[in-house]
């Protein structure tokens, strides 16, 4: 598949697919590994795509936080490309596994989350997941872990720890690792890769996709199925997305994300900010767009033909688009042009409201407090640090002090800018 740079809005893998066994097996191929850093393996893959029958393609979700970031969708967008093809996604909301916790990449053992936590992030994750799986019946099926983990019994429980042994955990590198330097490792997290390989048995998994750093458990499910009885899946990992700082990867604690739910201009401005040198690697993780198309946008901004600027640009767009529709990406981008190349306000500003009783008895108020009881900040340590950078602004004026106090004539019915893009029309009451 041949696409022009100015069709992006349609070059992604194909449109609607109903029968597999139609579709060339060796451009499935092509699309499903693209951008892939392990693939067990590919020649169980192929014959899997050739028998023309729909694959079971399972991912498990740990619901164990509120939003989900574009570093989180490029597995998700992976899973897509296979309901493209016309293969079934099978999501497992690990609503049991979630309170054991996952102790992939973690140095340290992490508390386990309540029952009532667990629930109310599922409840977001399946509605933001609909911004880019198929929900039609035939292609995905929603199924939670606990429905078979939850009533398991000391039996079943020591029968699935004598499936493998100590010494097989410790070929973790995260397990090895804290056990070299004394770090505590619990049993629970010992059971975790045993219980999400069990999900695979469960759902007799043709293929699952993770993270690179979903590696040793999604193997523990294809040697929990040879146990069964079942063909052991074929698992298919995809890289970490690295984050807006261009260094660590995409995490919401590190404020360096673009969240799927985020306002269009967020996202715009956002993408704006990435290094140069992360375009290519993005273009490929984050847009849907096909193999070819991708690998035209890098040729083109590396030979020259494509301005960074303009790259980043298409880049943004397209990522709004997605997320929020067609035509979205351009009205982000005529409303980033307005903000920072016309130096105008947005066209859109919040509304926030600061209690009058938060200020002292002489009706003053220390600004950085009320940046952050307006939700402009973090924290007040956070608001007199963006202060002292000369990044807050009232009504378009800087404000250098970063001990300054403010009446309510000062900021009521004001503007107030944090950074580029953080902005609140301030009501005091």
């Amino acid at each position: 598949m041949r696409c022009s740079l100015d069709d992006d809005e349609v070059c992604t893998t194909f449109g609607p697919v109903t029968e597999p066994a139609r579709l060339d097996v060796d451009e499935q191929m092509k699309v499903l590994t693209a951008g892939a850093v392990d693939v067990i393996a590919p020649a169980e893959l192929r014959r899997r795509l050739e028998r023309g029958r729909p694959l079971r393609v399972k991912l498990g979700i740990d619901p164990t936080a509120s939003d989900i970031h574009l570093g989180f969708a490029v597995v998700l967008r992976k899973l897509r490309q296979f309901q493209d093809f016309g293969h079934r996604a099978v999501l497992i909301i690990g609503d049991f596994t979630a309170q054991v916790g996952d102790p992939s990449g973690r140095s340290a053992t992490r508390p386990r989350l309540s029952a009532d936590e667990v629930e109310r992030h599922a409840a977001t994750y399946v509605e933001q997941v609909r911004r880019i799986l198929d929900f039609s019946p035939d292609r995905i099926e929603i199924r939670r872990n606990s429905e078979w983990l939850a009533g398991l019994g000391m039996a079943d429980i020591l029968r699935l720890m004598a499936s493998t042994t100590v010494a097989r955990m410790l070929e973790r590198d995260d397990f090895s690792k804290r056990y070299a330097g004394g770090a505590p490792i619990s049993l629970s997290e010992f059971l975790y890769p045993l219980l999400q390989g069990y999900d695979s048995v469960m759902v007799q998994a043709d293929v699952e996709l993770g993270g690179t750093d979903q590696l040793f458990n999604n193997l523990m499910g294809r040697h929990l199925q040879e146990q069964a009885g079942q063909e052991p899946q074929v698992v298919l990992t995809t890289p970490l997305l690295e984050g807006l700082d261009g260094v660590q990867k995409m995490s919401k604690s590190l404020g360096n994300y673009v969240g799927i739910d985020e306002a269009p201009a967020e996202q715009f401005g956002k993408v704006m900010s990435i290094p140069d040198e992360l375009m290519p690697r993005w273009f490929e993780l984050t847009t849907g767009w096909h193999p070819d198309h991708v690998a035209d946008a890098v040729t083109h901004l590396r030979d020259g033909r494509l301005k960074p600027v303009e790259a980043k640009r298409r880049l943004a767009r397209r990522i709004v688009d997605l997320y929020h529709g067609i035509d979205a990406g351009v009205h982000a981008e005529a409303e980033f042009d307005r903000v920072f190349k016309a130096r105008e306000l947005p066209s859109h500003i919040r509304d926030a409201l600061l209690p009058s009783g938060e200020l002292d008895e002489h009706g003053r108020i220390r600004l950085a407090k009320a940046l952050h009881l307006v939700g402009l900040v973090p924290s007040n340590k956070e608001g007199r640090r963006m202060i002292e950078q000369g990044a807050v602004r009232i009504d378009r004026d800087r404000v250098e002090d970063p001990d300054a106090e403010v009446s309510a004539a000062d900021l009521d019915d004001r503007v107030v800018q944090v950074g580029k893009r953080q902005f609140a029309r301030v009501r005091v009451r």
